[in-house]
Parts: structure tokens; sequence; C-alpha cells
């Protein structure tokens, strides 16, 4: 499972620009799939043909990242920010800019020795960043095949920590993604399963909103990763979730301006974990949601779950996971798609 997750963490793909990651996804998945097709919003959908009743297993392949805004004459580049940054994870990190090949570079800013020290006190904007690539003009940054609107990624690559956990970028959500291609290749269905690699979840759902509509499955499970509170500073959230109890079901999200899940989906989830003696969590979330909440509004609603893989520094280049969750996750949403007609039979 580590060598899926390193394949999908390392590889790029702000949201929007999704291009190196989905081609990662579609090798892995094709052959496990009868069809493999990308939709114009850039969404794969993966399926597996079985009756005519159909769930959709949701995974957004996009990531946070950056964008060029302006390039100075000496040849530094200033940004902005694609989907949710706290500004100060930011900065010191080694980026990639995709130009006419893969171009290096760092995110900088004024060092405290040259500071004011009223500015010492204050915390550094990502208005006040830029990016270094060793470039001695705008000239030499153009040519290289950088301009306005490209692209901008962190570059981390996964390591491993100790007692079986893992640290990267991009986790959020790139192990959701492990756990449902993996639950997508292991399943042994009886209704039709499509899984669908997202497009641009983090600025605001927006490839499950469409797969959805064109889909219309009967009920959806979209996989994720969310916050832990188990380590220093994180209790003020006052959310029970840790690594290594086993993945979290999401009962509220956003503070029910998301997803309030159904009581069906939830005894669904909840019940297949315990027959299967899969640990998991429960979440009620103030903050954040995920694409259940776009799949559970199209057209006459939809009902969706969410299974999640608790993440430490969740949005930074450093998240941390718990493989043991990982392998939980997947065994109980590859459980899920076998029983579902269980509880959303014919007639249903």
């Amino acid at each position: 499972m580590i060598e899926l997750i390193r394949k999908l963490s390392n590889a790029h793909g702000v949201s929007g620009f999704e291009d190196e990651i989905r081609e990662v996804i579609k090798a892995e998945i094709e052959s496990f799939a009868d069809e493999v097709k990308i939709d114009r919003f850039g969404n794969l959908i993966a399926t597996k043909n079985g009756r005519e009743r159909s769930l959709m297993i949701s995974a957004h392949m996009d990531e946070i990242g950056f964008v060029v805004k302006k390039i100075d004459e000496k040849g530094f580049i200033r940004f902005a920010p694609i989907g949710g940054w706290f500004s100060q994870i930011a900065l010191a990190q080694r980026v990639v800019l995709y130009g006419k090949n893969k171009i290096y570079g760092v995110i900088g800013c004024k060092p405290p020795h040259v500071m004011k020290e009223e500015e010492r006190k204050k915390s550094i904007e990502i208005s006040e960043m830029f990016i270094d690539i060793g470039a001695r003009s705008r000239e030499e940054v153009i040519n290289l095949g950088i301009n306005i609107g490209t692209p901008i990624a962190i570059d981390r690559e996964v390591v491993q920590l100790a007692n079986n956990r893992i640290s990267g970028k991009a986790f959020d959500n790139r192990v959701g993604l492990a756990v449902a291609i993996e639950s997508f290749k292991n399943c042994k269905n009886s209704v039709t399963v499509h899984f669908v690699a997202t497009s641009q979840e983090e600025v605001g759902l927006k490839g499950a909103r469409v797969s959805a509509y064109k889909l219309e499955p009967n009920v959806a499970i979209a996989v994720d990763s969310c916050p832990s509170t188990d380590f220093p500073g994180s209790e003020s959230a006052h959310i029970d979730v840790a690594l290594g109890k086993g993945p979290v079901i999401t009962i509220v999200d956003a503070s029910g301006r998301g997803l309030i899940v159904s009581q069906k989906v939830l005894r669904w989830l909840k019940e297949t974990a315990e027959k299967n003696g899969i640990p998991y969590q429960l979440e009620v979330a103030e903050g954040g949601t995920t694409d259940a909440t776009a799949i559970s509004l199209t057209k006459e609603g939809i009902p969706s779950g969410v299974v999640s893989v608790p993440a430490r520094y969740i949005h930074s280049p450093v998240e941390v996971v718990d493989l043991n969750d990982v392998n939980w996750a997947v065994k109980l949403v590859t459980k899920a798609i076998e029983n579902v007609e269980e509880y959303f039979g014919v007639g249903e």
C-alpha cells in the first residue's frame, strides 16, 4: 500500500491542472475496469459493470497549490494560492513549476536580518513571498515556458516514520485515492460501481458535482482524509479523532452547511465496519466538507456518506497518516461496495 501512496503523493496535480496525477491513476486502474473515460471537466471515471443499480466511489485527485500571477524584471515570481493555505506553511518550501519542463524553485521572502523589529513580530503573508528559480531576468523565466497562469506545486516526497506511519504532501487526498483505488480493484461487486477521481474538489467540489449529475448513482461514498486531533494544540477542536484507531465515518460536516449524513447511510457504514471487525471513529466537524456534499445535492438527491483516513497537519507538505488506518479503510469501503444491495436494494 505504501508504494501506491508514494506514487500518488509524489505526483503533482494542483486543482484545475491534474494531468499528471490523472495519468498515474489511469495506469493504476484501467486493467481492473470495464471502461475508463475522462469527462469534459477532467474527472476520471472507471466503471465495473454489474446490475442496473449503481454506486459511486468518489475521491478527489487535486491538491492545493499556487499559480503564477507576476514575473518581475529580475526573474522573481509572485504567485496566488489555489485552495486553502495557511501562509506560514508555504514559506521556504521547494516547489515545481510546469513550464516547458518541470522547473524547480524555492519560496522566499525578506530574511529576518534585514527586517525591522515590528516586521519580525508579524506573520508573513503569501503576498509578501516570491519564488526564486535561479533566473536573472523576466525574459529568462518566460523562455523556460513559465508565464502568468503557470501552475505551481509543492515538491516533497513520501518518507517512512516510526510505528507504521508515513509523511508526505497532498495526503489530502492521495491517501483517499489509494483507498478508493484498492477498494475498486478488490471488490466483488454485484451492482455497477463507478470510481471517480474528481477534479477541483479543493476549490468548490466542482468535479463531484458534474460527474454525479452524469452518473446519477443510487448511492455514493466519498473517500477523503480528515484532521486528526491527537497532537499538541489540536485539543481545542473538541473532536476525538486519532491516528491508529481506524477510518472515520462522518455524521455532520461544516456545521451542517455541508453534509448531514442520512441515518440509513450511517447504519450501512457502521454495521459494515462492526460485522467485519473494522475499528472506526465518528466525526462531527464544524469546518470543511467533501465531495459527498455536492453529490448528495445532485438532481433529486443521492444518499451519500464519507469514509476518511485521519491525518495530522492536513493541508501541509508533511501530512502524517497511519498505514493501519489506510488498510482498515480499504476493507471498510470494499465491504460496503459488496453489501450495498442489503441497504439500498431494488425499490429503495
